[in-house]
């Protein structure tokens, strides 16, 4: 299989190019920078996938709330009229997503039938999805992924807090009490492959199965580490670090992968404990 991959330096782009390598297909790495240039080297793939966007973990400035909107909408509309003009056009457009497509709660538990919410990110997340979807009038077939909070010791935000809590300085965010619907990156390459090989399609969650509380992930991640975790992060300490963008950290929601389990995918690490062993050793 050949498939185009905007975003492949990322993250998850780098991971997900390694694997497709591995199994004997041929990664295309593409950016979406130039949608046009992206789009004419697509042509006769038999897939793209989509994970470019500009970094949502900043302080939301004026400038970088347009960034991040421009990004996931601007581009890919450039990059899919484009795409309509080629003689062999992909057969399946692939987009990243996000869980803040949800918006934020305490209480709820969602599912890829919930609504999405109303705030900046949930905004950004349904044009997210409505761009993706375009694709569908070039005949392609499509499915968008929204990922939760996504675990890899080279980067996300595990990378981030690796180092404070090997130092000892980790500890419980705000109340504790807000809900991080976590998952191993192995598992969210797995989706993607299982996505690329037909066996889904449509909106799926890449959240692992059991979402735990920040303070739980707190008690997991210094357990893992066998280093203590008693340097609690109050609400206005993230809120000054990041302004409107704290909500990702401060608030969350409790995200469940119903229609990717029903389409068949069997999680690596479906529990918290085991995934950070895994990415901690």
């Amino acid at each position: 299989m050949r498939v185009a991959v905007l975003g492949a330096s990322g993250f998850l782009g780098r991971r997900l190019t390694a694997a497709l390598r591995a199994r004997g297909d041929q990664p295309l790495a593409l950016s979406l920078r130039d949608p046009e240039a992206a789009a004419r080297a697509s042509d006769g793939c038999d897939a793209v996938v989509n994970l470019a966007g500009a970094p949502v973990s900043a302080r939301w400035t004026n400038r970088q709330k347009a960034a991040i909107l421009a990004s996931r909408t601007t581009l890919p509309h450039r990059f899919l009229d484009a795409a309509a003009r080629l003689e062999r056009p992909p057969g399946a457009y692939v987009s990243a997503s996000a869980i803040g497509y949800y918006g934020t709660s305490r209480t709820a538990t969602f599912t890829e039938a919930s609504p999405p919410g109303e705030d900046f990110l949930a905004r950004v997340c349904v044009a997210w999805e409505a761009e993706a979807d375009r694709a569908r009038e070039l005949g392609m077939r499509v499915a968008r992924i929204r990922t939760g909070i996504a675990l890899g010791a080279e980067g996300g935000a595990l990378a981030r807090l690796l180092p404070l809590f090997r130092a000892g300085l980790g500890g419980v965010v705000a109340s504790g009490r807000q809900w991080y619907s976590w998952i191993h990156a192995d598992d969210v390459v797995g989706i993607y492959l299982h996505v690329l090989d037909g066996r889904a399609d449509g909106a799926l969650n890449a959240t692992a199965p059991e979402p735990v509380t920040n303070a739980g992930f707190t008690r997991a991640l210094a357990a893992a580490l066998r280093r203590p975790a008693i340097f609690p992060v109050p609400a206005f300490a993230v809120g000054a670090l990041l302004g409107e963008a704290a909500m990702i950290v401060t608030e969350g929601q409790r995200v469940v992968p119903g229609r990717t389990l029903e389409s068949g995918y069997a999680f690596r690490h479906p529990h918290l404990d085991e995934a950070l062993r895994d990415l901690t050793r």
